[in-house]
């Protein structure tokens, strides 16, 4: 019995391929196609455009896969992301992940609107999903620290249905009942985390 399954094991090692470990260094060159659009280093500077630096590996990888599909849709991602092969996902998602996360810009001006999102966060249980330090995990994004303006457009496509779909349901059903003025608490008390 137990040489069968030792037979087993090895038909099947041999059988099924290798999955190759992402390659940063690849991934890094391949990034230079969204060097313009989320800056360097993953740190975006243009508003409403994502900050990926630090973003969870298998997020990056989902989302690539969601525009490559047309599950989610952007003008300017569709003409990148039809180019990229399975392994360009891969190693772009283990590139971001590498890299430092964006760091506020400035001090927070506003901390009664911080507080209500803090608030807000925990009312909505954000970091069941997002983590107690809303860093991400796996397929859950990175919110700490991401750009502001760019946050509210997220929550407001998620509360209207735009963004809808795959593993974005959950995030409809939460941002469904927020309030405009969560919202706006909500992304500025992440934005300065």
């Amino acid at each position: 019995m137990r040489s069968a399954l030792m037979g087993s094991l090895l038909a099947l090692m041999i059988c099924v391929p290798f999955a190759r470990a992402a390659d940063i260094a690849a991934g890094k060159a391949k990034a230079e196609l969204c060097v313009g659009c989320h800056g360097e280093g993953g740190i975006s500077q243009i508003e409403n455009i994502p900050s990926l630096a630090a973003q969870p590996d298998q997020f990056i990888q989902w989302q690539l896969v969601f525009f490559r599909a047309g599950t989610r849709k952007n003008e300017q991602m569709q003409p990148i992301v039809e180019q990229l092969n399975n392994e360009d996902i891969r190693n772009l998602g283990a590139y971001f992940a590498s890299l430092e996360p964006r760091k506020a810009s400035k001090p927070d001006d506003n901390p009664d609107l911080s507080r209500k999102g803090a608030q807000a966060a925990a009312g909505r249980r954000c970091a069941s999903c997002h983590t107690d330090s809303y860093a991400g995990i796996k397929g859950v994004a990175r919110i700490a620290g991401q750009r502001e303006e760019y946050l509210v457009k997220a929550l407001r496509e998620y509360k209207s249905g735009v963004r809808s779909g795959g593993a974005m349901a959950a995030m409809a059903d939460v941002a469904y009942s927020l309030s405009e003025e969560e919202i706006e608490a909500l992304a500025h008390y992440l934005a300065h985390l």
